[in-house]
């Protein structure tokens, strides 16, 4: 069972498209910085574009089977606590622009899309699956990480502590 665990972190790892091995980004870590575009087309850098905010990155692609019920459910929270401060960004990890626009049109959401075509971002924030989730503070620091599929309720509960 080791064996095929680590088989599988190897074969993400590769999609990743570099041979340097993932970052481990753990609760109370710095953020990795990054620049890439919006699903619009516009740049955009991080921390400087949500400096001094609460933010969640979260990690995807239209293929995940757990992406899709979750992105609606994330949808749902984020409205409620976007008057509080909460902003969320939806990275995905190796798709195309035409491909993000479509599947994130379907689900109707409002949180902003970023594209990672080469998955460069994912790797330098050690994502080996998807969907992941980091809950950052307005500092810039890591304070949750959620890995696979979370439920409304888990992911309103890590949002909340990050905008105390």
């Amino acid at each position: 069972m080791r064996a095929f665990i680590l088989l599988l972190a190897a074969v993400l790892l590769a999609a990743c498209g570099s041979d340097k091995p993932a970052a481990k980004l753990n609760i109370g870590d710095l953020a990795p910085t990054f620049q890439t575009i919006r699903a619009d087309g516009a740049a955009v850098q991080f921390p400087a574009a949500w400096a001094g905010k609460p933010l969640v990155i979260r990690f995807w692609a239209d293929w995940c089977k757990y992406c899709e019920g979750e992105m609606k459910d994330i949808e749902t929270v984020y409205r409620r606590l976007k008057p509080r401060g909460l902003e969320v960004i939806a990275i995905n990890a190796g798709q195309d622009r035409k491909t993000v626009v479509e599947f994130m049109q379907k689900l109707g959401v409002s949180y902003l899309t970023l594209l990672d075509e080469n998955s460069a971002i994912a790797k330098r924030y050690g994502v080996v699956g998807l969907p992941t989730t980091y809950f950052v503070d307005a500092k810039g620091i890591v304070r949750a990480k959620l890995i696979g599929e979370a439920d409304a309720a888990g992911f309103e509960r890590a949002a909340l502590e990050i905008l105390k």
